[in-house]
């Protein structure tokens, strides 16, 4: 049984000697996992980065390529499109004289995301993987009245479901962000509260400002903002202003104009949960499993939707 003053998350990752911290959602989800990252780092683990990304890494050279699906990302890696936060994140630990390779995996359905994942795992002989999602969308089992954008997440999840033998946990930050594309926070919490009485909820932890790994946290949303001034994260704005105490409707990119944010303490805190309990709770992750293709993910899930009786929204009373 773990004491109060240790978190459960990190007495999971006490014994690991080399972790791998990894986005689940694409984008810039693995700035999401950031400050773990750099906490683990800090206190001496082998750490590896991953992010299932968007961009397009079909033109980088065969160099780049360590096994079908999976790229490494290194702070001289051609720039041949705009939007690489895997490259702008290399950059940035590069800066800091941190390890600066992060791995791309392509976004690609459950078969190949899983034989990525275990090459990956294989290569740098992982004893635990960290999957991150910026936002709570990997927390829906699938019969919530909004699933924001599940695709990625849990096509991920169920990656990592069907491999044995690194400890396996996922983390969630930015609580609230996804209201925007119609998730109920309401069930989100009645979620976490399912996985609490299942054992698989690990507690929540915040990042502050005035922590090490909060500071360098801001330093690289700044850096990312700067580097990708047209398509900066959304979500990583949304946490790092919670990281900083700012509060309501902080509008840092025009790309919210017309939307009314609601920035507060909650999108600070991470989320911590066991990740084969998250995947027996997803009703829908047997649908997914023989998928190759990311559009077959997506379909499945809307074949899905199109039969399961939805829960309707809660509103949080306070």
């Amino acid at each position: 049984m773990t004491m109060l003053h240790a978190h459960p998350l990190f007495s999971r990752l006490e014994s690991a000697r080399s972790i791998l911290v990894a986005g689940a959602g694409g984008g810039f989800d693995i700035y999401a996992g950031l400050p773990l990252a750099l906490s683990l780092l800090h206190r001496g683990k082998e750490v590896q980065l991953a992010n299932l990304t968007f961009s397009a890494i079909e033109g980088l050279p065969p160099d780049a390529w360590v096994a079908p699906d999976l790229a490494e990302i290194t702070p001289g890696t051609a720039l041949h499109q705009p939007y690489f936060p895997e490259r702008t994140l290399a950059q940035w630990l590069a800066r800091h004289d941190y390890p600066s390779t992060v791995h791309a995996l392509a976004q690609v359905g459950v078969q190949p995301l899983r034989a990525a994942y275990r090459a990956l795992i294989e290569r740098y002989d992982i004893d635990a993987v960290v999957l991150v999602d910026g936002g709570t969308d990997i927390l829906m089992r699938g019969d919530e009245a909004g699933l924001g954008t599940p695709e990625e997440d849990l096509a991920s999840v169920a990656a990592l479901a069907g491999i044995e033998g690194p400890e396996r946990l996922v983390v969630s930050i930015g609580f609230g962000v996804d209201a925007y594309h119609g998730v109920s926070h309401g069930l989100v919490l009645e979620n976490i509260a399912a996985l609490e009485r299942a054992g698989a909820y690990l507690g929540a932890f915040s990042v502050p400002r005035t922590t090490r790994e909060g500071t360098l946290f801001l330093d690289a949303v700044v850096h990312a903002q700067h580097h990708t001034s047209a398509r900066p994260s959304i979500v990583n704005g949304s946490i790092a202003a919670a990281v900083r105490g700012e509060f309501g409707d902080v509008q840092f990119t025009s790309r919210t104009m017309g939307s009314e944010l609601f920035v507060n303490p909650l999108m600070a805190l991470y989320f911590a949960f066991e990740l084969d309990g998250l995947a027996e709770r997803c009703l829908y992750l047997d649908r997914i499993e023989h998928t190759y293709l990311m559009r077959q993910v997506s379909s499945a899930i809307e074949a899905f939707r199109d039969e399961v009786r939805q829960r309707p929204p809660i509103r949080i009373p306070h």
